[in-house]
C-alpha cells in the first residue's frame, strides 16, 4: 500500500523559515511528478510547487524566490524549504505525487496520492 507521510509544519513568526518533508513508502515502481499544495481556511486548495523526476521545479508566483522544492529520489522524499514566510502562507500543506505501483497481480498503473496534510501557521 502506497503512502505519503508529511512532517515539518508548525507555528513560525513572519519572516521565519520552515522545511516540510514528505516521504513515500510502499511497493513503488516509479515516482513521477511530486508537489506541494496548500489550502487556507475558506479557500480552495492551490498548487504551491512541483518538481519532475528529473528535478525541474515549478512554482506558484507568490512563493517564487521564497520557497524551494527539492527531492531525493533514492529516499523517495520531496522537500519544501519555505523562507521569508508571510501570514498569507498560513494553510494546511499537502504533499502530492504521481506514483506507478501495482494495482493487482502483474498490473501496474500510475495514480495520484496525497499526504495527510501538515499545518503551517505564520503569525506574530
Amino acid at each position: 500500500q502506497v503512502q505519503l507521510v508529511e512532517s515539518g509544519g508548525g507555528l513560525v513568526q513572519p519572516g521565519g523559515s520552515l522545511r516540510l518533508s514528505c516521504a513515500a513508502s510502499g511497493t513503488i515502481l516509479k515516482i513521477n511528478v511530486m508537489g506541494w499544495y496548500r489550502q487556507a481556511p475558506g479557500k480552495q486548495r492551490e498548487l504551491v510547487a512541483t518538481i519532475t523526476s528529473g528535478g525541474i521545479p515549478n512554482y506558484l508566483d507568490p512563493v517564487k524566490g521564497r520557497f524551494t522544492i527539492s527531492r531525493d529520489n533514492a529516499n523517495r522524499t520531496v522537500y519544501l524549504q519555505m523562507n521569508s514566510l508571510k501570514p498569507e502562507d498560513t494553510a494546511v500543506y499537502y504533499c502530492n505525487a504521481d506514483i506507478v505501483s501495482y494495482v493487482s497481480d502483474n498490473v501496474a498503473a500510475h495514480r495520484d496520492f496525497w499526504g495527510q496534510g501538515t499545518q503551517v501557521a505564520v503569525s506574530s
